[in-house]
């Protein structure tokens, strides 16, 4: 085949002929071959469904096949169980090609599995890496024996991990699986959209002294077909989906679990053949769903973010996104699930129900003709995950860890790099103090209050860095349907309790609260399930390019007749002008000054300048709102930001004093570990921007 394929073991090279029917690698396959060979960490490079599965694997089983690898030798690690659902068949076919084994372990399968998983490894563990905490945590999992073969960890959709609390898990859990096996191991990550894929090696590979390598193949992409539309609400984008497309299978994706079933229950309403899936329905639910679209022909599937990472769901037509998504590497993910047939193009159709749904669009559409992905930024300094380890670590070693050992145990994780032997020390002592750990003969353990805080239930709230919400499970019958929001719950009486969910209208007939279980029957109707999410700290770069959107007088050939109608009347209401202008304009209830600087700027800012002006100046993405006694003089803000500015603010000062008002409640489960001192710096690296601020402030003033 190719001087690649050649240097794979005698085996593969049989078995990808004769047991695959492979004719040729594809390009990303014969790029990867070498560098994994040769043992270095790799970030492969692809279109989904461009073949990285494969990339990775091939060369990874040929070293097992040549080199005897015993298991568990090789970690698959994925962000969502239904990614390693999806894997399963696939891996385990690969590995048995050369007489091996895989085996998928998450919270969804059996102890009696699992158990025999224990006492025979596979050689590829497929899981996720709060799992891999359990292994590592839990008494009746012999976690030195079990990955003292350990060779290579491949990590899917590695884009999803590294900027979030979840990836600087994974990075901890990583060095502690090279400690228990003792060796360098390699770390190959797969990805189809990242900007700056240097970064992400340098994230991956930690502790390890392998070379590394960016595999990208290259090549042309096929260009897409993209369409913005104007379509107002719900119900009329329920129509044009329906309308949209006949005969064809359908990805409708959404951003939030209302949404779906809204939109959901829209369609079947209409006659559609819908199916939905979104975290708060049960594994038997989503599962049904997802296999029943991927046989049908002329369907619908509404879905959350999950069904973007890279989840086979069958041939896949087109792809519609209601409003817009907050990235354009999420945007990418989802248009991706389309052209992957010979003779197909990617393609998306965004059907915009709000005026910032369709600005922001609008702006992904455009960054994306520049050529712009986010930058992926791993986390460097939080110290709320190393609380997190340090109580990991004390569970995880029988009697607690040695003092003068826990830090070598994690130092090299990418979320530790930035924090001080003085902050570490800090927080050790605050946490010996509080009681969340407890020090005695040199060792730290979990302590009384830890205890308290997150020994329940096995520590299943260590397992995991993020808070699993509170919730009811929905039973009908002897079915679990999905859940609900326990405080969604509480705001009705029982008799008025009913909700939409799996796209079905349920009645509540009964609420054991001890349990945490409702339970349910049909009924013709109902209003939507509400559930709590955070607000999105939109980018710097996303908002400046709505202002370019709105400052235009261009009509792309991809806007639908009513999408260029629409932002023609919203470019009239903004009026923004060629050039930022920084004017403040009157709005219903005071100033605004349009600002699109994004989140964490605008947050600095604003708490900033109320700290001058009293109360209340309010926050967007896009504008900085003034109110009440904030709102009396437009000389007085001005003078507040040139006081600003002369002072040389908002500074690093600035961001520590008012990060707590930035937050809308609890960002992490571990901060109660924390010292105030490490809290107030947590919250201002995670909601606040000093530089971005401080620019802003010399923007505005023209200078």
């Amino acid at each position: 085949m190719s001087a690649a394929f050649d240097r794979l073991s005698p085996a593969m090279q049989y078995q990808i002929v004769n047991g695959l029917g492979f004719s040729c690698l594809r390009p990303v396959q014969e790029a990867a071959v070498g560098p994994i060979l040769d043992g270095n960490n790799c970030i492969v490079l692809a279109p989904t469904a461009g073949g990285k599965t494969e990339a990775a694997f091939f060369p990874v089983l040929s070293c097992m096949d040549a080199e005897a690898w015993t298991p568990c030798s090789t970690i698959y690690v994925a962000p969502i169980r239904a990614l390693l659902n999806n894997q399963e068949a696939r891996l385990q076919r690969y590995a048995g090609l050369i007489g091996r084994r895989a085996f998928k372990w998450h919270g969804d399968v059996s102890a009696s599995a699992k158990n025999s998983f224990i006492d025979d490894p596979a050689d590829i563990l497929l899981t996720t890496p709060e799992s891999l905490e359990v292994m590592l945590m839990s008494r009746r999992v012999p976690a030195e024996r079990l990955f003292r073969g350990l060779r290579a960890v491949v990590i899917d959709e590695i884009h999803a991990f590294v900027g979030d609390d979840r990836g600087g898990h994974l990075s901890a859990v990583l060095e502690r699986l090279s400690r228990f096996c003792g060796k360098d191991v390699q770390r190959i990550g797969l990805s189809a959209t990242v900007g700056n894929p240097a970064t992400i090696l340098e994230w991956v590979a930690g502790s390890s002294r392998r070379a590394g390598v960016i595999v990208d193949p290259g090549g042309g992409r096929k260009t897409p077909e993209l369409a913005i539309d104007w379509v107002a609400s719900m119900s009329n984008a329920a129509r044009m989906v329906a309308r949209l497309h006949p005969g064809k299978k359908r990805l409708v994706f959404v951003d939030s679990r209302r949404q779906v079933e809204a939109l959901g229950q829209a369609l079947r309403e209409l006659g559609v053949e819908t199916y939905v899936t979104h975290s708060s329905l049960s594994v038997d639910e989503r599962q049904t769903a997802e296999a029943a679209f991927q046989d049908g022909k002329d369907c619908v599937i509404v879905a959350t973010s999950a069904l973007e990472l890279g989840i086979d769901i069958g041939d896949l037509d087109h792809v519609l996104q209601i409003d817009a998504p907050t990235t354009v590497a999420a945007f990418l993910q989802r248009m991706g699930r389309t052209g992957r047939r010979d003779g197909t193009v990617p393609n998306c159709t965004f059907l915009a129900t709000e005026p910032d749904g369709l600005l922001r669009a609008a702006a992904i559409v455009r960054l994306f003709r520049e050529g712009f992905v986010e930058p992926v930024e791993p986390l460097r300094r939080a110290p709320h995950l190393l609380a997190h380890q340090l109580m990991a670590l004390g569970v995880q070693q029988e009697g607690g860890i040695p003092v003068a050992d826990w830090w070598a145990w994690i130092a090299a994780a990418s979320p530790f790099r930035d924090l001080g032997e003085v902050e570490r020390r800090l927080l050790v002592d605050h946490m010996i103090a509080e009681g969340i750990l407890h020090e005695s003969a040199g060792r730290l353990a979990l302590g009384e209050r830890g205890e308290k805080l997150y020994g329940w239930r096995n520590f299943s709230e260590l397992y995991a860095v993020f808070s699993t919400p509170q919730t009811l499970k929905v039973l009908w019958g002897a079915s679990e349907i999905g859940a609900i929001d326990v405080f969604f719950a509480q705001q009705e009486q029982l008799a008025n309790l009913s909700f939409v969910l799996g796209a079905k209208a349920w009645r509540a007939v009964e609420i054991d609260w001890d349990e945490g279980i409702v339970r349910v029957e049909p009924m013709a109707t109902s209003n939507l399930a509400r559930w709590q999410g955070r607000p999105q700290l939109l980018r710097p770069e996303l908002c400046e390019a709505i202002r370019a959107v709105l400052s235009a007088d261009d009509m792309p050939a991809d806007w639908s007749q009513r999408a260029r109608v629409r932002i023609t009347e919203l470019r009239a209401e903004y009026g923004i002008g060629s050039a930022p202008s920084f004017e403040l304009v009157p709005d219903s209830i005071g100033l605004r000054l349009w600002t699109f600087a994004g989140g964490r700027t605008n947050n600095l800012l604003a708490r900033a300048l109320e700290s001058l002006l009293g109360a209340k100046v309010v926050v967007d993405n896009l504008y900085i709102g003034f109110r009440e006694q904030a709102a009396t003089s437009e000389v007085a803000i001005r003078e507040a930001l040139r006081a600003l500015r002369d002072a040389g603010r908002p500074d690093d000062q600035d961001a520590l004093r008012f990060a707590e008002q930035c937050a809308r409640g609890r960002l992490s489960k571990f901060q109660p570990c924390l010292p105030e001192v490490l809290e107030s710096r947590y919250l201002a690296d995670t909601l606040t921007d000093v530089a971005g601020a401080a620019d802003l402030v010399r923007r505005i003033l023209g200078r």
